[in-house]
């Protein structure tokens, strides 16, 4: 409990924390850089072969044309291959349309699928342990949240970015200011460049330490918390000419309702948030950074209608409009 505690604590006053003695393999680890390192350094032709937005369920090659929507990113340059629980082909969600659930895709690099497959299957054991460690500090019942990560829509991205020559100002923004809409990211980064907002709004280095994880809450777990713990603005700069990073995104199942835990409501703290699926929350996120995936809403709006809402806009990022960024 003693241990919880402390994650607790740090998730609740910065939203972010370190994670040392995680038990995955630094050889592991490695291979899964060099893994990226090398599928990234294949001509562009050939990567985008398993371009995302040719993909059924969102999985694949993200090209540095595929750009977000956020104000802030005046020098962004990165691409990155995304992945997440690798189900089969008859998975009745996916046969019936899932866009966040079924197969990966893979590229025919050498060793690549089983290496990032065994790391997905690491870091997601990770997290979860991670998320049973807040349910005991949040003080609710084992498997309040974990319960419902069965088939969750959890992803892995694997990262690139790349400073261009023409960049001379190295404190310019290269991925915006962002929370992440699941539950909790494990980062895995060997570079400088991100940076997290404090809750007085002040951007602050994250320091580089190859031995740890860097934990950060998301969008879900504040609003089942209520607003206990914070979902983290953060973004990254352009300290490096080159930089990698292993970011896995902790999520709840396609369909499970997000709302306060009843335990977490008190007349100090009443309801912060209106109920929300975590899949539509995702999909909504994933349209505004993904073009492919406006492109699809526009020819099928209903498809993509999130709750009954079709705004692009997230409610957990009004800390990052209201301060200068």
């Amino acid at each position: 409990m003693k241990l919880a505690d402390a994650i607790g604590n740090a998730a609740r006053d910065f939203g972010f924390f370190r994670i040392c003695d995680h038990g995955i393999d630094f050889d592991l680890i490695e291979a899964t850089y060099q893994a990226g390192a090398q599928f990234f350094a294949l001509p562009d032709a050939v990567k985008r072969e398993i371009y995302i937005g040719n993909s059924s369920n969102h999985r694949g090659y993200v090209p540095f044309t595929e750009k977000g929507d956020y104000p802030d990113e005046m020098n962004r340059s990165y691409e990155a291959f995304d992945l997440g629980l690798d189900l089969p082909h008859d998975d009745p969600d996916y046969m019936m349309g899932n866009r966040l659930l079924g197969p990966n895709v893979w590229p025919e690099v050498a060793g690549f699928r089983d290496t990032v497959a065994r790391y997905y299957s690491q870091i997601s054991k990770l997290g979860r342990l991670v998320c049973s460690a807040l349910e005991a500090h949040l003080k609710l019942p084992f498997g309040a949240m974990t319960n419902q990560m069965s088939k969750p829509i959890s992803q892995l991205r694997l990262l690139h970015y790349v400073r261009q020559k023409s960049t001379a100002d190295h404190q310019s923004v290269n991925m915006g200011a962002h929370t992440d809409y699941e539950c909790l990211t494990l980062l895995h980064t060997r570079n400088k460049g991100l940076q997290v907002m404090t809750k007085q709004d002040n951007w602050i280095d994250v320091p580089v330490d190859p031995n740890v994880f860097v934990v950060n809450v998301g969008d879900m777990l504040e609003a089942w918390s209520n607003g206990i713990l914070r979902s983290t603005p953060h973004r990254v700069l352009n300290h490096s000419p080159e930089r990698y990073s292993l970011p896995y995104f902790l999520a709840a199942n396609y369909d499970t309702v997000i709302e306060p835990f009843a335990q977490l409501i008190t007349p100090d703290r009443p309801v912060k948030y209106e109920p929300f699926t975590a899949g539509s929350h995702l999909e909504r996120m994933l349209i505004r950074d993904f073009p492919y995936l406006r492109d699809t809403q526009l020819q099928n709006t209903a498809s993509f209608s999130v709750d009954g809402v079709n705004s692009t806009q997230n409610p957990f990022e009004q800390r990052i409009n209201q301060s200068t960024i």
